[in-house]
Order: C-alpha cells, then sequence, then structure tokens
C-alpha cells in the first residue's frame, strides 16, 4: 500500500521537473544566428504514398523558395496519382527527382523508402563529393517549409559546427486559423475540429519546443520526421555501422536515426526560430491512430537503452532524458491504473484530505495552463488572455489522449501487429482514392 502512496507522487514529481527545465529553456532560448546556404548542397526527400492530395503544391514550394536545392520524392508504389503527378513536374525541373518503388519490395516502412532514396543520392553526386557539405532534409508530403530554413540551419550553432549530424526545426500547424476545417460538417462539429488543431500547434510550437530545447542542453535532441536535417555524412558513418542509415521496420524511424546518430559520436540541435508546417488533423480518430503508431515506436525504442547507457557519446543527463522519453508510455499506463486503484480504496479519504487533493489537482494542471500565455505571446498574439487561459485547460485535457495511446500501443505490441495505418490528408475525401492500409 505505501508503494502505491509513493509511485504516484515520484511520477508527478518527474513530470514537474521536465516540464520546469522545458519551460525554463523555451523562455531563456537565445536567438539563432544565420548562416550562408551557399556553403551546403541541399537535398530534399519527401516520401510519398498515395499523396496525390498534396504532393503538387509541396514539391512547388521547395522549388519555388529553395531553387538551388533538389528534391527527391519517393513514390512508395501509390496506387492514386502521384506518380504522374510528379513525373509531370520532373519532366519540365531537372532538380526534381522521382524515385519509384514497387510492391512487393515496396511499402515495407518508411525507413525502407528513405533508404532507397539515400542510395539514389549517393550514386547521384559525382565522384569526389564532400559529403560534409551535402545535406539532407526530410518533409512530409503536406509539409511547407520556413523559406528562411536554410539560413538558420547553416548557422554557427549547426551546420557550420562540424560536429553536428542533425538539425530538427520546430513544426507548426498550417491549418490553425482555418474556420472551417471540415467544410461539409455544422458549427459544433467545426468548432471541436478548429480547438483540436489548435491545441496540436501549442504542442509542437510550445511544449514539444520546450522539450526539445531541454534536450539541447542534455545532448539528447530527437529527430523528427518532418523537417529533419542531417549531413550525408553522419548518413555514411551509421550505414557503415547498421548497413543502412533508416532501420527497418521501425515506427520512429526518425527518432531512431537520431539515436543512431548521437551513438556514432554526432551530436544533433534543435532550432526553434524556423519551422515546417503540416496538417493538423481535425479528427480525434485519426489523432488517435497517428499517435498510437507513435507510441508504439517509442516502446521499439527502448531496446536502444543498454547501448545508451554505455555509450561514452551520451552524458549523464542525456542518459536521464532519452530513458525518461523511453518510459513515457509505461508511466501513462501507472498514471492511469494507481489512479483508479486509489480511488476505488481511498475516494472517500481523498474527500477528507481535499487540501492534498486540491493541490495536487493544481500540480498537475498547472503546468499544461501555463503553456497558454507563453504560445498567446509568440504565435497568437490577436487572442485574449483569457482565451490563452482556456486554451491551457484545454492542453491538459488533450493530454489525456496519451493514456488511451499508450493502452493501444501495449496492446499492439503484445500482439505482434508493428503495421501502420496511413492518415488520410484533409483534402482528401473518404470517397475518392484509396488510403494506405496497415501491412
Amino acid at each position: 500500500m505505501n508503494t502505491l502512496l509513493i509511485l504516484p507522487f515520484a511520477l508527478l514529481l518527474c513530470f514537474l521537473l521536465y516540464w520546469a527545465g522545458a519551460r525554463h529553456a523555451y523562455v531563456r532560448r537565445p536567438a539563432t544566428e544565420a548562416g550562408d546556404p551557399t556553403a551546403f548542397d541541399w537535398h530534399f526527400f519527401v516520401p510519398c504514398r498515395d499523396e496525390e492530395a498534396v504532393i503538387r503544391a509541396t514539391v512547388t514550394q521547395l522549388r519555388t523558395d529553395f531553387p538551388a536545392a533538389h528534391v527527391w520524392v519517393i513514390n512508395d508504389d501509390s496506387d492514386d496519382r502521384t506518380g504522374p503527378v510528379v513525373d509531370a513536374l520532373a519532366r519540365d525541373d531537372q532538380r526534381i527527382h522521382l524515385i519509384q518503388r514497387k510492391r512487393p519490395h515496396a511499402r515495407t516502412g518508411k525507413g525502407d523508402a528513405l533508404n532507397t532514396a539515400y542510395d539514389r543520392l549517393v550514386e547521384f553526386l559525382p565522384d569526389g563529393t564532400a559529403h560534409d557539405r551535402v545535406v539532407v532534409c526530410v518533409v512530409d508530403a503536406d509539409g511547407r517549409l520556413d523559406p528562411r530554413a536554410l539560413e538558420q540551419v547553416s548557422g554557427p550553432e549547426a551546420f557550420g559546427d562540424p560536429d553536428i549530424g542533425g538539425v530538427q526545426v520546430g513544426v507548426r500547424m498550417r491549418n490553425v486559423d482555418d474556420p472551417r476545417p471540415l467544410p461539409d460538417r455544422g458549427r459544433t462539429r467545426n468548432a471541436a475540429a478548429r480547438l483540436l488543431v489548435r491545441l496540436q500547434d501549442m504542442e509542437f510550437a510550445v511544449s514539444n519546443a520546450g522539450m526539445q530545447l531541454l534536450r539541447r542542453r542534455t545532448g539528447s535532441v530527437g529527430l523528427g520526421g518532418n523537417g529533419q536535417f542531417t549531413r550525408l555524412s553522419a548518413l555514411d558513418r551509421i550505414a557503415d555501422a547498421e548497413r543502412r542509415p533508416w532501420q527497418r521496420g521501425a515506427l520512429l524511424e526518425d527518432y531512431e536515426l537520431g539515436l543512431h546518430m548521437t551513438l556514432a559520436g554526432y551530436r544533433i540541435t534543435h532550432i526553434a526560430d524556423t519551422w515546417v508546417s503540416q496538417e493538423g488533423l481535425p479528427h480525434l480518430r485519426r489523432l488517435l491512430t497517428q499517435r498510437t503508431r507513435w507510441a508504439q515506436g517509442n516502446l521499439q525504442c527502448v531496446r536502444y537503452a543498454p547501448r545508451i547507457v554505455s555509450s561514452r557519446h551520451y552524458g549523464g543527463r542525456g542518459v536521464l532524458e532519452t530513458l525518461y522519453t523511453f518510459c513515457q508510455p509505461l508511466a501513462h499506463l501507472l498514471t492511469l491504473a494507481l489512479t483508479a486503484v486509489l480511488l476505488v480504496l481511498g475516494g472517500l479519504g481523498l474527500l477528507t484530505l481535499w487540501p492534498l487533493t486540491l493541490t495536487l489537482a493544481l500540480l498537475s494542471i498547472g503546468p499544461f495552463v501555463a503553456w497558454g500565455p507563453l504560445y498567446r505571446r509568440d504565435h497568437a498574439p490577436d487572442a485574449s488572455r483569457l482565451t490563452a487561459l482556456l486554451w491551457g485547460v484545454a492542453l491538459w485535457l488533450y493530454a489525456y489522449h496519451l493514456f488511451a495511446v499508450s493502452a493501444r500501443a501495449f496492446v499492439r505490441t503484445a500482439r505482434g501487429r508493428t503495421g501502420w495505418a496511413k492518415t488520410r490528408r484533409n483534402a482528401e475525401p473518404v470517397t475518392t482514392g484509396p488510403v494506405a492500409l496497415e501491412a
């Protein structure tokens, strides 16, 4: 019984310490010094799996804003017109490259698609090319990169430092101000959808940004699947050790790449002053599907714990932060189970100890609410202070989806289900075009 009483307090203390570190890192973040992007060769990798609805706009934006860069579109045997759309663009632009993958060798994971592009890029580059001056950026098929991004990631704190192997930029939701994210639905459903997209924007713009800025201090920055910049020489070193840069079958191939990069001796940094935007999901079911995959991918990463603990490239703070990240799905399940047990065993006692109960509630809710004013200050200055606080309360409620996706991730892992379902694009009606199904 004593353990049941102590463990929830220990979990809450870990959460508060992590939140305080992330908030401090976010508030005290220094401005990023820009660099010279002409010092590097830039190559964008855009993996596609039935992306006809969005791919033309993405490729066009990349070529317009970054005319010196090459765009490599990996068509993972799409059933829609993704291939023909990109092929038409490539015929008029020699810096657009279409890579066609065919089943049975296609649709084996995003990591495999990116590895195919890596192989083609290495073959494409002339002999004698300095791979440490070649930078690969992974952009989602619906991604829009800040036009200033290459200047920011070329700076002395990023690829201007030869020890930096990877840079992750911030992520924003492009449709956060869309008044009708669900055009065919009524006012109530659209209000809920707008709030859901807003909360995803808050999550990435301040909460996750603070977490990544904290990781800059601990030496454990994670790479994401969108806006992920990597030095080609770092990918080469990982490929030499692991046979491929991105791991096959990984549900978080982006985060695992970052682990391998740090284990290989490179540093990764996060740049909060630039960003890549993507579509926020206005459908709760699609969000839960996406986040379940992320949670299950997190569980897959636990196998790296022994290598990280014994690695000379991870300091003590980096080891603790990484292990804390690995344990998040388990912590969510423990919190859910312990809350249920305590309510059953001591529900009436908690009422008599209402000051303690109130204090614990404030400590649990307050950190989420506190992100609201920071988000308003940096990303929504036209919103009122009251609206910002209400957004913070909504962010607290939104965080409860982590309990559901963690439980689903454990069930899927126990059943040996490691496939994934593609998240349907917002511009892609349910009645048109096939959507990639779980393998």
